[in-house]
């Protein structure tokens, strides 16, 4: 009798155990996957071996010594993008490729906290108003004292009197990390300017070969953030291929 009444005991905690199936409503329809049908399917076959061998330590799915990348809530870990698709003007669909053998193991409901690396320096060209996105990203990098990234920003304006927020720019070229330049397309005068902006700043327009030379004077492989005119960012990514950086080293604004 007591057999009996401990076997249905232990039949009791496997079936508490089993994985309750998704409810209709809880699929979203748009053809995700895994589905959340997809993945009680997959915790009903652990579960169902795990009860067919009684060894409840199945049910945890210990990974293979092949997957290190178990997800940590206290650490980031690091996973390749292996696509990014462009679904609306501000909004990607963007791919990672797990290790071999993975499994990201994330339930119904569970969500990612990402954070991903600038390069090592990044070149800023900037015509006119497109130096307003720019601003933000070096404030960020400056205000920050761990953060060691390069940044080298071209501004290009027809005058120097029409250079906005010079006061913030000459105090972010103060950092150790920033050096700031200035294209300027209605002058030509070195004279005019004041001591401190001759050697940054050139006259014309910024075209190919200095586009060339900022690039090969960047310390380290540079991402390329550029915003301006259509035909400004249009130029400079033409610029930028013949530079040598390649298409995903570059981000239109």
């Amino acid at each position: 009798m007591m057999d009996e009444r401990e076997e249905d005991a232990d039949e009791e905690a496997w079936l508490q155990l089993r994985p309750v199936e998704p409810l209709p409503s809880q699929c979203c329809g748009s053809g995700c996957s895994p589905c959340v049908f997809d993945l009680y399917h997959q915790e009903l076959a652990k579960w169902e071996a795990a009860r067919a061998s009684k060894d409840r330590s199945l049910l945890s799915g210990e990974e293979s010594q092949s997957c290190p990348s178990k997800l940590s809530p206290e650490t980031f870990l690091a996973f390749r993008i292996s696509a990014m698709d462009r679904l609306t003007e501000d909004t990607y669909h963007v791919r990672f490729a797990l290790p071999r053998n993975c499994q990201l193991g994330l339930r119904p409901g569970q969500h990612l906290v990402l954070r991903y690396t600038q390069y090592g320096e990044l070149l800023m060209l900037a015509s006119g108003t497109g130096l307003a996105p720019m601003v933000p990203v070096l404030q960020t990098i400056t205000d920050n004292a761990e953060d060691e990234t390069f940044v080298t920003l071209v501004g290009c304006f027809k005058t120097f009197e029409g250079i906005y927020l010079k006061t913030f720019l000459q105090e972010q070229a103060r950092f150790w990390n920033v050096r700031t330049f200035f294209v300027l397309s209605q002058e030509n005068s070195p004279e005019k300017l004041p001591q401190s902006y001759r050697e940054k700043t050139r006259f014309g327009r910024l075209a190919q070969g200095l586009i060339k030379e900022l690039v090969g004077s960047c310390r380290r492989k540079p991402f390329a953030l550029v915003c301006g005119s259509a035909e400004f960012t249009k130029d400079m990514a033409k610029c930028l291929l013949c530079a040598g950086l390649a298409e995903d080293s570059y981000f239109l604004f």
